[in-house]
């Protein structure tokens, strides 16, 4: 069964990155926004966007989701007249947006039912991986259905490992993600110790690159974001109080105590009156800003 035609439902920093690299490699692609802002700039990099979502749900041979919330997904899912109505042919759903694995199951059940499937795709790489094609995603679903995404994932990412069965990926998601949290907390922290006590952050991370304390953080974000001070990765620190939420409430379904976790989850909240839900999640990790200090 070929994928000609994909439909992007979402097209916001991530959403059209993804779509443009949809268009650029040979896909015909169908865009659905809220925002009718978002028309030019899809427009211009080969999509066609159209006014009522379920005529991309009803058109597209498979869909990507880029939404901000599980619950967002589940109305894009059980739209009426949308795609459990469809009985033409089986449509994969691949979900990049963040969500719980419990959302991500029921959802794959339903749509499964319609003769349709869900992949539970979250990604990692940002708004210029998406528009590079350059992604790491990461898939839960049914084998099979991997298979038949497998073009549409290969066109999007670097790297698209399948990781188990559905809600498999969002945990592994949220696992990094959790990662991530405490990485920018325990680095911005360190390096603040290191300026306090008289060498500079610059020369302090040069060696923590070469040595065991390294991270992504370290190596990719502080240079890139923070010691730049642009700020402009294009992940907002609202996301990402939203993801370690969700890794806590799902630490607390499984009846396991994350002792550390839950403190990072606290200084996410506790700063949220000088790095607002609004701003780039970086900041997090600025060792000269003492409104961030925790």
């Amino acid at each position: 069964m070929t994928i000609a035609t994909v439909g992007v439902v979402g097209l916001g920093n991530m959403g059209l990155g993804m779509a443009a690299t949809l268009a650029r490699k040979g896909f015909a692609v169908l865009g659905y926004d809220l925002s009718p802002a978002r028309r030019p700039a899809a427009e211009a990099a080969g999509v066609t966007v159209l006014d009522a979502l379920n005529d991309v749900l009803g058109r597209a041979d498979a869909l990507v989701f880029s939404l901000p919330l599980a619950r967002d997904v589940d109305s894009v899912v059980t739209a009426e007249g949308g795609l459990l109505s469809r009985t033409d042919r089986k449509v994969v759903v691949i979900d990049t947006s963040t969500s719980d694995p419990g959302t991500t199951r029921r959802l794959a059940e339903r749509l499964a039912a319609a003769g349709h499937a869900l992949l539970d795709a979250p990604v990692s790489g940002g708004p210029s991986g998406a528009a590079e094609g350059t992604l790491t995603m990461m898939i839960g679903g049914a084998a099979a259905d991997y298979e038949l995404a497998r073009p549409v994932l290969e066109a999007m990412s670097a790297r698209a490992p399948h990781v188990g069965p559905s809600g498999a990926g969002n945990i592994v998601k949220l696992v990094n993600n959790l990662l991530v949290a405490a990485h920018l907390v325990t680095t911005g922290e360190a390096l603040r110790l290191s300026e306090a006590a008289g060498l500079t952050a610059e020369e302090a991370v040069k060696v923590v690159n070469t040595a065991t304390g390294r991270s992504a953080i370290s190596e990719v974000m502080v240079p890139r974001w923070v010691q730049s001070g642009t700020f402009d990765s294009g992940f907002s620190a609202g996301l990402m109080r939203k993801d370690v939420r969700l890794a806590l409430e799902l630490a607390a379904e499984c009846g396991i105590d994350l002792p550390l976790s839950a403190e990072v989850k606290r200084i996410w909240q506790a700063t949220q009156p000088a790095i607002p839900d609004t701003a780039d999640f970086t900041r997090m990790a600025d060792y000269r800003d003492p409104k961030g200090a925790h």
